[in-house]
């Protein structure tokens, strides 16, 4: 309204009122590249931090190295949240400000539109790059210095569900993703509600204990969950051991794992939807008589039922999916999720790498589905639930 030209608001005013948000998404980022298992892993590259802790699980009596590099990972990414929390925290007010004023939409024509649709399409062609690989792979039957492959068959997701691992895997899979997400349902709408409604004294370290999972890193998770279960042997707690077992029976454990690494979702989706539901609701239903359970059962949870859906597909999906707990967790066979199953399908000489591509196109194909039902059960677009 000043003159200031495009520049020059995006430089002085745009730019610096969300250079929080950006600082704390590059420290996400940031955190989660430094900490990641799953890719170096898959690539052979061992030489990342993850990837050594990993290696060194067979020998931690004997090797002290994964617990200094543990500690290490572990001070990092401390040092990281807790700079991105204060400086968050301290333009949250700004942010969170909103203009009265509606700006209408500028049409784009001709090299105006090109030029900027074409940053936003390379960072999605970018991001479906391994996509689309992993589908070429499954469908590939020779692929050898080529730039594409030259044959096409279905073999191999034939095969891929023809493996004996395959189908306990995903039945296992299966298991700790309900498993966890009911644990994060149950523990999220209370966090939330605790946050939200309730606010004793001390709410705001409940606040902080649910979101820190998004701080630590996850294979520094696991290893303490790993070193957790060695404690309870060397102390002689062999009833909790027993229960606990990654060696033995892993169920319990993974469970426990994968519903605190996505407990964040599930209270934040939860507390978002109770903060959109007037309190005036449940105070006029107190004032009729309404017990606290008749009308949460009535009242909050069928009005944040979006909410806490939105959260339990999250936990879900990415409980299916989860890689640190996964690998360090699961020791036998028997009791591997689906992640692990792909670990060793990759090393298996020959189809290996085909089968394991085959079986990630079934699971991709396998969590559309559950997204496209949800959508459907809601009425709404997947990207519409996720936004309420």
């Amino acid at each position: 309204m000043l003159g200031a030209g495009r520049w020059t608001v995006l430089s002085r005013v745009v730019l610096p009122l969300i250079t929080p948000g950006l600082f704390g998404g590059g420290i996400v980022v940031l955190v989660w590249s430094f900490t990641e298992l799953g890719t170096p892993l898959m690539l052979g590259y061992d030489r990342a931090t993850p990837v050594q802790i990993f290696s060194g699980l067979n020998e931690l009596s004997a090797n002290p190295v994964p617990f200094a590099l543990v500690a290490i990972m572990l001070a990092i990414a401390s040092a990281l949240y807790l700079i991105a929390r204060r400086v968050f925290l301290r333009r949250h007010q700004t942010l969170l400000a909103k203009s009265s004023v509606r700006l209408s939409p500028t049409l784009l024509r001709g090299w105006q539109a090109l030029s900027a649709l074409s940053l936003p399409a390379l960072v999605v062609v970018l991001a479906i790059l391994p996509h689309i690989a992993v589908v070429l792979i499954a469908f590939s039957q020779v692929w050898y210095a080529t730039i594409m492959p030259t044959g096409a068959t279905l073999a191999h997701l034939a095969d891929a569900l023809a493996h004996p691992a395959v189908v306990p895997g995903v039945v296992n899979s299966l298991r700790y993703a309900a498993g966890a997400t009911v644990l994060c349902l149950l523990l999220g709408a209370f966090l939330a509600w605790v946050v939200v409604r309730w606010r004793p004294v001390g709410w705001q370290a409940f606040d902080v204990l649910a979101m820190l999972p998004l701080a630590v890193p996850g294979v520094v998770m696991a290893f303490g969950f790993f070193i957790f279960c060695q404690a309870l042997r060397i102390y002689h707690l062999d009833a909790l051991y027993a229960v606990l077992d990654p060696v033995g029976d892993p169920t319990l454990l993974l469970i426990i794992a994968y519903a605190i690494r996505r407990l964040p979702h599930v209270v934040r989706a939860s507390a978002a939807g109770l903060a959109q539901v007037p309190h005036a609701y449940e105070e006029a239903a107190a004032s009729l008589g309404a017990g606290m359970a008749y009308r949460l059962r009535r009242i909050t949870l069928p009005l944040i039922s979006g909410s806490l859906l939105a959260g339990g597909l999250l936990a879900f999906c990415y409980s299916m999916l989860e890689v640190s707990d996964s690998l360090i967790l699961a020791q036998k066979q028997e009791y591997f999720p689906i992640t692990k199953v792909l670990f060793e399908l990759v090393t298996i000489l020959g189809p290996g790498p085909s089968m394991a591509c085959a079986l990630a196109l079934w699971a991709m194909l396998f969590l559309a589905s559950i997204l496209w039902l949800a959508s459907a059960a809601l009425g709404k677009g997947a990207s519409a639930m996720f936004s309420d």
